[in-house]
Formats: structure tokens, sequence, C-alpha cells
């Protein structure tokens, strides 16, 4: 089974900024990566990938991220959404 191209740079970038929200939120909940990690049901490692933009959240992650943290999903994402990446 042929492996799936990098991604672009522009996702690279998003990917980074939602693990750089993830990790004020955490923070800000005074939290450590371990304890997020018991609330969501990953490993410490995941999360750490996670906020470092080295490893891509599934929604499912996300959703038990943001329930953890006690924040809306919409808040891990915020200010995203732009500008559109280049087209083809």
């Amino acid at each position: 089974m042929p492996s799936a191209p990098p991604p672009d740079d522009w996702v690279l970038t998003r990917r980074r900024a939602v693990g750089n929200r993830i990790r004020e939120l955490r923070l800000w909940r005074n939290l450590s990566q371990e304890r997020l990690a018991e609330r969501c049901g990953v490993d410490r490692q995941t999360v750490n990938r996670i906020e470092m933009g080295h490893q891509a959240a599934t929604i499912d992650t996300l959703i038990r991220i943001a329930q953890a943290l006690a924040v809306p999903l919409t808040d891990l994402v915020r200010g995203l959404g732009s500008p559109l990446p280049p087209e083809e």
C-alpha cells in the first residue's frame, strides 16, 4: 500500500497552530500533558506530538481534548479559517 504524500506547508502551519492553542488552554487549566492525556484516554506522547504539530489529531481526539479542557471544540480551531490554500 503506497504511503500518503506529506502534508502541504499550509496544513502543517495550521496543525501547529491547533497544537499551540491546545497547549495554551492546557496551561490555562493548569494541567500537565500527562493529566490531559489521562482525561482524553490517550498517552502523554500523543498529547506532546499534537501540541508540537508533529501528529495530526483525529476529530475524535480533538473532541476529547475539548471536553477535557471544558471548552467548545471550535475554540481549538478558532481563527484558522483564512486564508484559503492556493488553488492548483
